[in-house]
């Protein structure tokens, strides 16, 4: 194992990874970022580890439509920096359940928006 250093939202952190997974880990530290810094500059959320949880939703919803394994197929879950479903003809029955979620991390998650 070797330590990489990498920055994400301007914050450096140190990493473990394979010798030969130095790539991998650089480009997953990559999409990170860039989905971290979409959600702070649409403005609306404020707190570091609430960006981290809408980013990490972000991500592992695109993994789930890539490979199929989505409970709410073709749903457009949070694929605005809004947090709000996409629209991308899905039916409101699915939406629903994805609205619900996300009003859950809100409440979950009001306390941090005092945090920065």
């Amino acid at each position: 194992m070797k330590q990489v250093e990498v920055q994400i939202m301007s914050q450096s952190y140190m990493l473990a990874c394979p010798l030969d997974g130095e790539d991998a880990l650089r480009a997953s530290v990559a999409k990170v970022d860039a989905a971290m810094c979409r959600i702070r500059d649409a403005g609306k959320v404020k707190a570091r580890d609430r960006i981290a949880v809408l980013a990490a939703l972000n991500i592992a919803f695109e993994l789930t439509q890539k490979d199929g394994s989505s409970p709410f197929p073709n749903s457009g879950f949070a694929n605005t920096e809004s947090g709000e479903p996409a629209d991308t003809g899905a039916s409101q029955a699915t939406e629903q359940p994805l609205q619900r979620l996300l009003n859950k991390l809100d409440t979950a998650l009001a306390q941090d928006d005092r945090l920065l």
